[in-house]
Parts: C-alpha cells; sequence; structure tokens
C-alpha cells in the first residue's frame, strides 16, 4: 500500500481536462470537430494570456491560503505527440505546476477559452485537490485492507484490496473537485481580463464523458451551470 501510495503523490494530477474520445453508444459522427488556434498563434496566445493570468492566479492563491506554494510554473509540454491535454501536478520541490500538451493548443479557439482552461486548473492547486485526492486514496484504501483482512483475506489480496481502494478513493470526488475549479476558475478568469461567459463554450465542442461511474470528470451541461450560476451570483462577464 505505501508503495501505491507514493506512486499516487508524485503523478496523480488533480485535473485532466483533455479531449477525449465520445463514449461508444454516441455515433463518431455526431462528435463535434473542435476548431482551434493555429500554431503560431496558440504560441503567442499561450505566452499573453499567461502574463494576465498567471500573477492574478498566485494573488488568488496567497489571498485564500496560508503556507502553500502561489509561485505557479506554467508551461508548455516539449513532446508534440503528446495528447491532447491540460493538468496541474507539482514538481519535487512543491511547486505547483499547470502543463498544456502542444496539441491541446491546437484545440482552443480563443484567448479567452485558454485563459478560462489556465485559470481552472490554477484553482485546483488553490483548492487543495492533489491533498485531498492522496488523503483520500489513503482513507478508502485503508479501509478496503482492513476489511480484507478481516474477512480472513490473504497477505497478496489485501494488498490488492489496498491498491483498488486507493484507486476508487482517489476518484470518489474527482467531480466535485472538477466542479470547485469551475467555479474558482470562472473568477480568476474574469479577474484576469478574460470574459469566462466565452472560455465556458470550450466545453461545449467537447465529447460529453456523461456521469460514468468512477468517472473523473462531471457531464459538460454541470459544468456549464456552474460557471454560469458563477458569473450570475458575481456580476462578472
Amino acid at each position: 500500500m505505501r508503495r501505491f501510495l507514493c506512486l499516487l503523490a508524485l503523478t496523480v494530477s488533480a485535473c485532466d481536462v483533455a479531449i477525449e474520445p465520445a463514449p461508444q453508444s454516441v455515433p463518431v459522427a455526431q462528435t463535434p470537430r473542435v476548431q482551434g488556434m493555429a500554431p503560431a498563434q496558440a504560441r503567442q496566445a499561450f505566452a499573453s494570456v499567461t502574463r494576465r493570468v498567471e500573477p492574478v492566479a498566485e494573488r488568488e492563491c496567497r489571498q485564500r491560503t496560508q503556507g502553500l506554494n502561489c509561485d505557479f510554473l506554467i508551461r508548455v509540454d516539449p513532446n508534440p505527440n503528446a495528447p491532447p491535454n491540460a493538468y496541474q501536478s507539482l514538481d519535487r520541490s512543491g511547486r505547483p505546476v499547470i502543463t498544456f500538451t502542444q496539441r491541446m493548443l491546437g484545440q482552443i479557439a480563443n484567448h479567452d477559452e485558454l485563459a478560462f482552461v489556465m485559470s481552472h486548473e490554477a484553482a485546483h492547486h488553490i483548492r487543495g485537490h492533489l491533498a485531498r485526492q492522496v488523503q483520500n486514496s489513503a482513507l478508502v484504501s485503508v479501509g478496503a485492507g482492513l476489511i480484507t483482512a478481516l474477512a480472513g483475506g490473504s497477505a497478496a489480496t489485501v494488498s490488492s484490496a489496498q491498491d483498488l481502494g486507493g484507486f476508487v478513493g482517489s476518484r470518489t470526488y474527482s467531480k466535485d473537485f472538477e466542479l470547485e475549479a469551475d467555479e474558482l476558475g470562472t473568477i480568476i478568469t474574469h479577474k484576469s481580463g478574460y470574459r469566462p461567459s466565452i472560455g465556458v463554450r470550450f466545453f461545449n465542442r467537447l465529447p460529453d464523458p456523461g456521469d460514468r461511474f468512477l468517472g473523473t470528470h462531471p457531464a459538460n451541461p454541470d459544468r456549464v451551470r456552474v460557471v454560469q450560476a458563477t458569473i450570475d451570483r458575481y456580476g462578472l462577464n
């Protein structure tokens, strides 16, 4: 179990905003093709948006937390073949890192969408989702192992139960985390001078993950509702 939790702590991301294949029940022809910016335009947009979002995200981080490393590193994955994705992680020193793959940048249509995704990832760190995810994984892993041991399971069975419990625990609240990050990300987007009402349209062009068992992302309409409710509550645009 300890090996599993150490590996989880080093590799798990609080969020993957990815362009995923559509569920098997949805014909491919019904999945809208995502049109993004040209590569040169995307690179310029990334530099421009980063300059505006990063200081706002760091300020929000310092205001909303105590003792948390708020020195964001926002980067582009150098691997051109990495699948479309954006995610938040921590480096070995505990510095928060937001990574966009090059193919992800090619899927984003404008500065508002880019700012929204970037702000969403920053919000994961500010809300402490990585630590909470690891904690959830540890609690469920220990519980699963204990129940299996009390039921007379062998050492191998207990170990397998712990690993499975850790996996389930890491995903238990992942959808709630996404919605929390959508809410705070909406605020950071607005404070950075971008329009979350435009940025949220990114979800409208993605295959809907639905509400799958142990899925990591909420249904797209649920995410749009959270963003719109946040816009309405704080009078944003």
